[in-house]
């Protein structure tokens, strides 16, 4: 069986929100996960849905595979580092700001029968 890996870094979004439509994904047809995708309001939902575009496309052009016979067989988000911002307080101190950014990966597998 042939595995087929797309990615992307360094996306401005917190990685326990992007985990949630990670989870939805995963273990379903690539197609209608896709479909779904294309469906669900979140913001992680635009950024899942291009990843897993590119790696069908990915299994399409340098694998030879075909659409319908692709699974998702896994989808993971991890952490990526924490841009540090502040804003103003009262009486002259600093508040401090979080913005953590995440790496999606998504590996489709190719499979005989479709379910």
């Amino acid at each position: 069986m042939t595995t087929v890996k797309s990615q992307a870094k360094w996306i401005r979004i917190s990685p326990r929100k992007l985990s949630l439509v990670a989870k939805l994904v995963r273990g379903k047809v690539a197609v209608e996960a896709l479909s779904m995708l294309k469906l669900m309001p979140q913001k992680g939902a635009r950024i899942m849905e291009k990843v897993l575009g590119s790696a069908i496309a990915n299994a399409k052009n340098n694998y030879k595979l075909k659409a319908e016979h692709l699974i998702v067989s896994q989808a993971f988000v991890n952490r990526g580092f924490s841009l540090k911002r502040w804003n103003a307080r009262a009486r002259g101190r600093a508040g401090s700001i979080s913005k953590p950014t995440s790496h999606v990966t998504v590996l489709v597998e190719e499979t005989k029968e479709v379910a």
